[in-house]
């Protein structure tokens, strides 16, 4: 291979790649323009996936509500689960929508890595719309469940079959869109 060949192949490889880049960007550009592609939602194509183990303790002074896979997995009814944090803002965004959310189907919330006493301040400072409540110490199990970063929502049927999962603070429109249909073909 001869120097000029060479250097043709060098300065085409970075014009190759951007144009590939390019391609890769106008494709999710042009499936968000159809409603095709949700950059906030997690696809969860296995809609039989079945909860991890693992079980949570309370909040001080309430450690026998907490959360477990096996209180989970034996509820009759769907449960919305929301992994939250005192500290994350979008968290403290949602509240509001959570408490509206939390009147039409069980809402159970897992503290993230957060302080006990903090978490129990932010839940009860507007009203908690969580039923029940886990701490997440350690963030074990929200690894264990596939979560990158809070809020993020699961929505389980029973039996602990997970069948939908968002990555961004919940609202009504969200709700409406992704929640409530999954909830009407539960019963």
């Amino acid at each position: 291979m001869n120097l000029m060949t060479r250097r043709r192949l060098l300065m085409a490889l970075p014009v190759a790649g951007a144009g590939i880049a390019g391609f890769g960007c106008w494709k999710m550009l042009s499936a968000m323009q159809d409603g095709s592609f949700d950059p906030r939602a997690i696809r969860n194509d296995q809609a039989s996936t079945i909860i991890p183990d693992f079980s949570l303790p309370g909040l001080p002074g309430d450690e026998a509500q907490g959360v477990s896979s096996d209180i989970l997995r034996g509820t009759t009814y769907p449960v919305l689960v929301n992994f939250f944090a005192s500290w994350c803002i979008p968290c403290v965004a949602e509240m509001a929508a959570l408490r509206q959310i939390g009147t039409k189907i069980a809402l159970w919330g897992i503290a993230y890595k957060d302080k006990p006493e903090d978490a129990q301040r932010f839940v009860t400072r507007d009203g908690s719309p969580y039923a029940r409540i886990g701490l997440d110490h350690s963030g074990m199990t929200a690894i264990d469940w596939g979560v990158s970063g809070v809020p993020e929502s699961f929505l389980v049927m029973p039996g602990g079959h997970i069948v939908w999962h968002g990555a961004s603070a919940l609202d009504e429109a969200t709700f409406r869109r992704d929640i409530a249909p999954r909830l009407e073909h539960a019963s």
